[in-house]
């Protein structure tokens, strides 16, 4: 995040790095029984998902503490305008639906296939609160 000239962060790198491995060893456990083909196609989303899953989170909580909107002063002008952590979650939560759906097509039918989507969509409907 960026903010009068000095990235915003909530979480230090290696604390996001650790949400980020966590994530991947997550989906990872999800995805361990495709064939090897599949299984190389899903890494890639695997990665991706992890890394919007954790920035998600922390835009969300500074979005939830600096709240959607913040005050901009220009020269003589002020005035309200949504926050850049808004924006970033606003663009990044539809990107992560999408990885997701992917990650979710490539299983097979049956259990797991329904066990992701759950996860999936307690993810979009815990951060629509």
């Amino acid at each position: 995040m960026y903010r009068g000239g000095m990235f915003m962060r909530l979480y230090t790198e290696e604390e996001k790095a650790k949400r980020i491995k966590r994530e991947v060893t997550r989906l990872r456990k999800l995805y361990k029984e495709l064939p090897k083909d599949k299984q190389q196609a899903a890494e890639g989303l695997i990665q991706e998902a992890a890394f919007m899953r954790a920035t998600l989170e922390e835009a969300r909580a500074i979005i939830d503490r600096e709240g959607i909107l913040e005050l901009f002063e220009q020269g003589e002008q002020r005035f309200q305008r949504e926050h850049p952590a808004t924006k970033v979650y606003n663009t990044m939560i539809n990107r992560y639906a999408a990885v997701c759906k992917q990650l979710i097509d490539l299983l097979p039918d049956g259990d797991p296939k329904e066990k992701a989507e759950d996860e999936l969509m307690a993810f979009i409907k815990q951060r629509r609160r």
